[in-house]
């Protein structure tokens, strides 16, 4: 018999529970026993209990209770190198747990945002997530040079971020009635010549569209009268436009 899309072999979920193995796929992600793997990832009796008991909950849900016991038994550092992406994904909400001001949570963020594997990449802008919805302009005025970092990462990192809807996160109220406020880090990133800070650009535009159509659809307007002939600019413009 074949085997269903979604499930994951025996032996593959095997290797992701001894965290010798990165995810692939969502799938593979859903597949890992957070108990099992923080037993193989060194955590304690107490701290493998905990996961064990929240075994149904959501994914996010035992992401963030795993990154506070990671941080609760200082080895927020020791898990942000583990070969496991899940287990460096520990760490990213490790670091949202215990850092007690945005600006060290986003320094300290930096490496994991721009990590090897894209699921760590996306637990490094939720594990910093409540901080910045708690100081949205100091966040973009953090954030801001990350737009022209050279790596891609670390870019789409900065639009991800702020973005005001997102997915799996609450929402930023003031960027949903505000959206200049972002213009710093989406500016730079108008004409970005990757498909995967392009997304997020688009993204966080067709969020702002949501309750501001009008500023989107007049900031994409001047995007493309500034920069007719960039394809680049084209791609963002029309998927930000989307919902309108």
């Amino acid at each position: 018999m074949a085997k269903r899309p979604c499930e994951v072999p025996a032996r593959v979920v095997r290797e992701l529970n001894r965290g010798t193995r990165e995810t692939a796929n969502l799938a593979e992600g859903l597949a890992v026993d957070f108990a099992v793997l923080a037993e193989h990832a060194g955590l304690s009796t107490h701290a493998i209990g905990r996961l064990a008991q929240a075994g149904a909950d959501g994914v996010t849900k035992r992401m963030r209770l795993a990154g506070e016991l990671v941080a609760k038994e200082e080895m927020t550092a020791r898990c942000a190198s583990h070969p496991s992406d899940t287990v460096r994904g520990w760490a990213c909400f490790a670091i949202g747990h215990v850092s007690d001001s945005l600006d060290r949570a986003i320094d300290a963020i930096r490496p994991l945002a721009d990590d090897r594997h894209f699921g760590v990449r996306e637990w490094a802008w939720l594990g910093i997530r409540p901080h910045v919805a708690q100081n949205v302009e100091r966040a973009i005025e953090l954030l801001a040079p990350w737009a022209h970092d050279d790596s891609e990462n670390t870019r789409r990192f900065a639009s991800e971020a702020t973005r005001p809807r997102g997915v799996w996160c609450a929402h930023i109220a003031l960027l949903k009635t505000k959206p200049a406020l972002g213009l710093p880090v989406l500016e730079p990133l108008r004409g970005d010549p990757t498909r995967y800070v392009q997304d997020s650009v688009a993204n966080w535009l067709n969020d702002a569209s949501k309750t501001e159509p009008e500023w989107v659809a007049s900031l994409t307007e001047a995007w493309l009268d500034a920069r007719p002939d960039d394809p680049h600019t084209a791609r963002i413009c029309r998927r930000a436009r989307r919902s309108l």
